[in-house]
């Protein structure tokens, strides 16, 4: 499970973590953060905007029938299976770089979400959901006198 917190864009990371973060990531492609086993992890983006956070994930070669959302706790889950293509016996491969197989993504947010208007829209591969905040949790700009 994965914990929402602000990204820290390219120039303020260290070059040194980068190249660690690339290296580890290049080891071990397909392990997720928490202990589920999990065969292959889609790529998420997720925006805060002022009235709400906006989730992406890649999801290429996958149906909307295939992929499930659900919010629980304060924590928003996208699960799925991507099917692996039927072979031949005459089939004989050179390189296999792709993953099949069943994925789940968590990702737990702060309080003050407004749960019962939570979208998700799929469309050409990519998922969209749109989680907005509650009026309290929004950012308010206090003006000094």
């Amino acid at each position: 499970m994965t914990k929402i917190v602000r990204y820290a864009p390219a120039a303020h990371r260290s070059p040194f973590m980068m190249d660690l973060n690339r290296l580890f990531g290049e080891a071990f492609p397909f392990q997720d953060t928490d202990e589920s086993p999990v065969n292959w992890k889609p790529l998420v983006d997720i925006a805060e905007m002022e009235s709400e956070f906006i989730v992406t994930a890649d999801l290429p070669g996958i149906t909307k029938e295939d992929v499930s959302v659900s919010f629980e706790d304060d924590t928003l889950t996208i699960t799925g299976e991507r099917k692996q293509e039927s072979t031949t016996e005459e089939t004989s491969f050179y390189r296999t770089e792709r993953a099949y197989g069943r994925f789940s993504r968590s990702f737990t947010f702060p309080k003050g979400i407004k749960t019962d208007k939570i979208t998700a829209k799929f469309d050409n591969g990519v998922l969209h959901v749109s989680v907005p905040k509650t009026a309290e949790s929004k950012p308010r700009k206090i003006k000094v006198d």
